[in-house]
């Protein structure tokens, strides 16, 4: 029965309510979960994703993950290792290749680099498989899920109680939810964004993009041919104005793939000329891959728009927005559900603080101080990443409009003179200037939060300048900054464990030396005070744990009687290179400050 004119709806009461079960959504509800919350997360989709979209797990979205039990999860569902080794360009996937990049990590001389950045590692997992295992994890936390679910709008909105109107699309029933919490995580057409009026800084769209879902088995093909992204490039052909070149991604290996189908740059393809047949489609298709007697099926097609957009302002009141309604972006550097679960984990803990009332509200305001520069970073990231690839398109005369002109520039690199040289040089370095897209370890590590969250009253400027590298990860204990990866083992050597499995798990984390006995009696006496959760242990020699390789004594940057403070989010709070005179009120009045208890 419509009940949609009902002159008083239902009303359910909750704590928590989560509009949109993506990635943000639904990685929120197991952050909260895993601190013993639950409450409400609706959805206006029928279910999970039913195209892959986001793919790319990097390690950053994995250690949140794994801090809730999930990673082992995740990693047997997606695929790894040499299967993503490599990014190609090629005329059709089943014919010449003109170049080949490693990727996420697999580069020989950068290996290294991302094995000791982290205790994981980087893994290709669609959104059809990841948003399951997450919706399955908050309803056994005890979320309610409710899908067909639609947000419409605030009916009262304020610090102390939030009144949702909320539509069921399937029986078209209109009822309201009273919550403490509302979390806006509904995607690039956010209705809470709108709702809440927060402004968004916006750079003219790059154009429409095409994403055509298609299964094929290639994996004949693909026995030399290895990897998980392959653009395809025929100059020497003529093209549709929706099929001008295609990124060809691997979305199970080696039988369904993304055909994404981008604009040319500069160009402005209206909608309309978007749209063609499946029959059209598929011409296409085929005529990427290469080889006619290869079965291939369409199984959907969508449109999304190429945006550089980032919410200036993330919450308004007890209302926070957080994934891809505050910020979106194209694929490049594959950053976008990993920037969702990062939001999610940054600001899980913090809610759950203050709901045990172990810290005051005013910590809350930390989240969109810390996240939000790191929206801005990541869109702008994401479409440098884009406009990286013009130097090869450009060279091999992609954007070049003529076809006689783009063959005779193909021509070109057939020539044993200095023409066909600077042709060559110019397509090398093309492919080259693409690294910071495929081994962009910095962007997805180097984050450093700058709030009332962080105490760096101790400390100097920040020294690093590769801070804002893309590529170079730099790993230190300065406030704000990501705790560092350390394997470390006990005396009688057993199963290794990373300084990243010692922090986080709702609880804050001190780390201190063999002169630090001091420090852990400190965090004892101020978790009883405060009521806060402060783990304590020591590395060094004959201690907790044992500093095998001595990295933690290299990476630490403390004296032995010093200590590094861990927020349950696995940054750094706060450090003291070595001990102090009252440890035990130094530390008191940190983590007054950092939870705003003071």
């Amino acid at each position: 029965m419509d009940q949609s004119n009902s002159a008083s709806p239902a009303v359910i009461k909750t704590d928590l309510l989560i509009v949109g079960a993506g990635p943000a959504g639904a990685s929120l509800a197991c952050f909260l979960g895993s601190h013993g919350h639950h409450g409400i997360m609706i959805s206006a989709a029928p279910g999970t994703a039913d195209t892959p979209r986001a793919h790319i797990t990097n390690m950053a979205a994995l250690e949140c993950l794994r801090d809730i039990g999930l990673e082992e999860e995740c990693i047997a569902a997606a695929t790894h290792g040499d299967t993503m080794c490599h990014t190609r360009w090629c005329h059709s996937l089943a014919g010449e290749e003109y170049a080949r990049c490693y990727s996420w990590g697999h580069h020989p001389n950068h290996k290294g680099n991302y094995e000791t950045a982290s205790p994981c590692s980087h893994a290709d997992l669609p959104q059809t498989l990841l948003e399951p295992i997450l919706t399955k994890r908050a309803v056994l936390d005890g979320w309610t899920l409710r899908f067909n679910t639609t947000f419409v709008r605030f009916i009262e909105q304020g610090p102390e109680v939030n009144i949702s109107e909320i539509k069921d699309d399937i029986t078209g029933n209109i009822y309201h939810i009273q919550s403490r919490f509302v979390f806006g995580c509904d995607g690039a057409r956010s209705q809470v964004v709108r709702e809440l009026q927060l402004p968004l800084d916006k750079k003219p769209n790059q154009g429409l993009a095409l994403n055509i879902l298609v299964r094929a088995d290639l994996s004949q093909l693909m026995k030399n041919r290895r990897g998980n992204l392959h653009w395809v490039l025929q100059p020497d052909k003529e093209h549709p104005p929706w099929g001008w070149a295609a990124c060809v991604r691997m979305v199970k290996a080696w039988n369904e793939w993304m055909f994404i189908f981008l604009p040319a740059p500069g160009s402005d393809v209206p909608l309309e000329k978007m749209e063609a047949s499946n029959e059209e489609y598929l011409r296409r298709v085929r005529e990427m891959i290469g080889d006619n007697s290869i079965d291939a099926k369409i199984l959907a097609v969508n449109k999304w728009w190429i945006n550089e957009v980032v919410a200036s302002q993330y919450s308004k009141d007890n209302v926070f927005c957080l994934g891809d309604a505050v910020h979106r972006h194209p694929p490049f550097n594959g950053l976008g559900s990993n920037t969702c679960i990062q939001d999610a984990f940054n600001l899980a803990w913090k809610v759950s603080y203050v709901l045990k009332e172990q810290a005051k509200p005013s910590l809350l305001a930390t989240y969109g101080a810390e996240r939000q520069p790191v929206g801005v970073q990541i869109i702008t990231r994401a479409n440098q990443g884009l406009r990286d690839h013009t130097g090869w398109m450009d060279a091999i005369g992609m954007t070049e409009p003529d076809l006689d002109k783009r063959k005779a520039i193909l021509e070109e690199f057939e020539r044993p003179d200095a023409t066909g040289a600077k042709r060559r040089s110019d397509f090398q370095d093309g492919i080259a200037n693409t690294n910071t897209e495929f081994h962009g370890l910095g962007v997805e590590m180097n984050q450093r939060y700058e709030s009332t969250g962080v105490f760096s009253h101790d400390e100097l400027l920040f020294p690093y300048d590769a801070d804002q590298s893309t590529t170079n990860h730099v790993v230190c204990t300065y406030p704000g900054r990501r705790l560092p990866h350390v394997w470390l083992n006990t005396r009688a050597p057993t199963t290794p464990i990373s300084t990243i499995d010692l922090a986080g798990h709702g609880a804050f984390c001190l780390l201190t030396g063999p002169q630090g006995q001091m420090w852990k009696e400190a965090a004892a006496t101020v978790a009883a005070e405060l009521k806060v959760p402060i783990n304590a242990h020591s590395i060094g020699w004959k201690q907790d744990y044992e500093d095998v390789y001595f990295d933690w004594l290299r990476l630490g940057q403390i004296e032995e009687g010093g200590c590094v403070l861990v927020r349950p989010d696995r940054f750094v709070a706060w450090r003291s290179k070595d001990v102090v005179a009252d440890p035990k009120d130094k530390l008191k009045h940190v983590m007054e400050c950092v939870l705003s208890l003071s």
